[in-house]
Protein backbone atom coordinates (compact mmCIF):
# COMPACT_ATOMS: atom_id res chain seq x y z
CA UNK A 1 0.00 0.00 0.00
CA UNK A 2 1.09 3.28 -0.99
CA UNK A 3 0.86 5.98 2.05
CA UNK A 4 0.75 9.53 2.08
CA UNK A 5 0.65 11.99 4.92
CA UNK A 6 -2.95 13.08 3.05
CA UNK A 7 -4.24 9.52 4.13
CA UNK A 8 -4.29 10.46 7.77
CA UNK A 9 -5.48 14.33 7.40
CA UNK A 10 -7.99 13.37 9.71
CA UNK A 11 -5.48 12.68 12.79
CA UNK A 12 -3.65 15.57 11.42
CA UNK A 13 -6.53 18.22 11.82
CA UNK A 14 -6.73 16.92 15.41
CA UNK A 15 -3.63 17.19 16.27
CA UNK A 16 -3.34 20.94 15.01
CA UNK A 17 -6.77 21.76 16.92
CA UNK A 18 -5.75 20.45 19.82
CA UNK A 19 -2.13 22.13 19.67
CA UNK A 20 -4.07 25.59 19.04
CA UNK A 21 -6.39 25.19 21.51
CA UNK A 22 -4.58 23.69 24.43
CA UNK A 23 -0.59 23.65 23.95
CA UNK A 24 0.95 27.03 24.56
CA UNK A 25 4.30 28.25 24.14
CA UNK A 26 6.35 26.10 21.74
CA UNK A 27 7.94 27.57 19.54
CA UNK A 28 5.78 27.32 16.50
CA UNK A 29 2.83 28.89 15.57
CA UNK A 30 -0.19 26.75 14.17
CA UNK A 31 0.68 27.38 10.70
CA UNK A 32 4.50 26.03 11.45
CA UNK A 33 2.98 23.35 13.40
CA UNK A 34 1.00 22.16 10.83
CA UNK A 35 4.34 21.82 8.18
CA UNK A 36 6.10 20.50 10.58
CA UNK A 37 3.59 17.08 11.00
CA UNK A 38 3.20 16.70 7.44
CA UNK A 39 6.69 16.36 7.16
CA UNK A 40 7.22 14.23 10.84
CA UNK A 41 4.27 12.05 9.11
CA UNK A 42 6.71 11.31 5.40
CA UNK A 43 9.00 10.67 7.83
CA UNK A 44 7.10 8.29 9.74
CA UNK A 45 5.49 6.40 6.73
CA UNK A 46 9.05 6.09 5.38
CA UNK A 47 10.23 4.45 8.94
CA UNK A 48 6.87 2.35 8.29
CA UNK A 49 7.29 1.18 4.68
CA UNK A 50 10.71 0.76 5.40
CA UNK A 51 11.02 -1.23 8.78
CA UNK A 52 12.39 -4.60 9.59
CA UNK A 53 10.86 -7.73 9.89
CA UNK A 54 9.29 -8.69 12.59
CA UNK A 55 8.63 -4.87 13.56
CA UNK A 56 5.36 -2.99 13.86
CA UNK A 57 5.64 0.18 14.11
CA UNK A 58 7.18 3.43 12.06
CA UNK A 59 8.23 6.24 14.12
CA UNK A 60 9.36 9.96 13.62
CA UNK A 61 9.78 12.59 16.12
CA UNK A 62 11.15 15.90 16.69
CA UNK A 63 11.16 17.98 19.71
CA UNK A 64 7.72 18.73 20.33
CA UNK A 65 6.11 15.66 18.59
CA UNK A 66 5.70 12.30 18.60
CA UNK A 67 3.99 10.32 15.14
CA UNK A 68 3.51 6.48 15.13
CA UNK A 69 2.22 4.60 12.80
CA UNK A 70 1.15 1.02 14.34
CA UNK A 71 0.64 -2.39 11.62
CA UNK A 72 -2.97 -3.04 12.28
CA UNK A 73 -4.77 -5.98 10.56
CA UNK A 74 -6.23 -3.59 7.93
CA UNK A 75 -4.58 -1.72 5.50
CA UNK A 76 -4.31 1.25 7.02
CA UNK A 77 -2.46 1.45 9.91
CA UNK A 78 -3.07 3.16 13.07
CA UNK A 79 -2.28 6.27 13.84
CA UNK A 80 -0.73 8.21 17.03
CA UNK A 81 0.06 11.88 17.29
CA UNK A 82 1.72 12.68 20.71
CA UNK A 83 2.59 16.24 22.19
CA UNK A 84 6.12 15.47 24.02
CA UNK A 85 5.09 17.27 26.74
CA UNK A 86 8.07 19.90 28.52
CA UNK A 87 8.66 22.59 30.92
CA UNK A 88 11.06 25.40 30.49
CA UNK A 89 11.42 25.44 34.12
CA UNK A 90 12.54 21.95 34.83
CA UNK A 91 15.89 21.58 36.31
CA UNK A 92 18.67 20.04 33.81
CA UNK A 93 20.40 16.48 35.01
CA UNK A 94 24.01 17.04 35.48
Amino acid sequence: MDLQPDDFQNEIATAVKSYDKFVVCMEKTPDEFLKSLQSLMAKAITAFQNRAPGLRHGIALDRHVTIMLSQNEDDRPLCGIYFNLHSPYRKKSG
